[in-house]
């Protein structure tokens, strides 16, 4: 299915949440305490939640806009830029006065597994949307992240009152009564996630603990392993696709992207899940986080030949 194909042009994801200026170090291994580690590359490179998902929206042929806060700075400056490049609508991010973007420092081993350490001020987790209904008004579905939730959950009840798709991306462990798991039409999860949030081990088991709280579609991503999703009280399994990781950096990002995309389109789960694996994939397979999700025709090859 192209992404004309559902009816009338390529549809607009509306992506909400955190924003970051990624510093990524390459390393053999990760750093260990009171060493000194040398990098074999360096590269700054914009990050978060909801920038890379709209990277990969507007990779894979959707119309992607954005909508997080961010600092009046340099920073800021450097990230809007970027965005700007890959024709992503940034006109609702929000810049707050006197404060600095949000910052990670990221190191990747020789495995592309990676270390994060993230700061931001906490001026930019009580920042709240202007006008939630305005940034709602054009899109087809959004994607939002729970990393500032105050921003996200104004924008994300808006969209449901339009009858929108709304995928959440529960990448920060929270407690199950988060209200943003019954707002949301689909919950996908990080595996960490899933298990700080519920405090089970067994994915399936935690998968069935949220599913006494909301009547939402839950999913849960594990790295190379398949996804778990529930049909009902059933778990089922959507295999991804064996790759020779290189920067699993946006990864998941990439993943929540194009599977709101996918459902947009009018896609199934099943197809829509198996879309984002394939897209996450390719972005897997290459040096340089979100910049590195890959495009529409790459990911249907892909599909195609298996």
């Amino acid at each position: 299915m192209s992404s004309a194909s559902a009816g009338g042009g390529a549809r607009a994801i509306l992506c909400a949440g955190i924003i970051v200026l990624d510093e990524v170090f390459r390393v053999d291994r990760f750093p260990q305490p009171d060493a000194k580690t040398q990098a074999q590359s360096f590269f700054i490179v914009n990050g978060g939640c909801a920038a890379n998902a709209a990277v990969a929206v507007a990779r894979l042929g959707g119309r992607a806009a954005l909508a997080g806060p961010l600092g009046e700075d340099s920073n800021g400056d450097r990230v809007l830029a970027a965005l700007a490049r890959e024709e992503i609508d940034c006109t609702g991010c929000q810049r707050l006065a006197g404060v600095a973007t949000a910052l990670s420092a990221i190191f990747i081993d020789a495995r592309g597994d990676r270390m994060i350490v993230t700061h931001h001020d906490d001026r930019l987790a009580a920042a709240t949307p202007a006008d939630p209904a305005r940034l709602v008004a054009c899109a087809d579905a959004v994607v939002a992240d729970n990393r500032f939730p105050e921003f996200v959950r104004p924008i994300c009840v808006a969209a449901r009152a339009r009858g929108l798709t709304v995928v959440l991306d529960a990448d920060r462990p929270t407690q199950m009564s988060d209200e943003l798991f019954r707002i949301a039409t689909h919950v996908v999860f990080s595996s960490e996630c899933l298990r700080a949030t519920t405090g089970l081990d067994d994915l399936g088991a935690a998968l069935a603990a949220i599913a006494g709280t909301t009547p939402s579609f839950l999913a849960v991503t594990q790295g190379p392993r398949d996804v778990l999703w529930r049909e009902g009280a059933t778990l089922r399994q959507s295999p991804v696709f064996a790759v020779e990781a290189i920067d699993t950096l946006g990864a998941g990002d990439v993943f929540h992207g194009a599977f709101a995309l996918a459902l947009a389109e009018g896609r199934d789960v099943v197809a829509a899940l198996r879309f984002a694996a394939a897209a996450a994939g390719l972005k897997c397979t290459r040096l340089g986080g979100s910049m590195a999700a890959p495009r529409r025709a790459e990911v249907e090859a892909l599909l195609a030949a298996t």
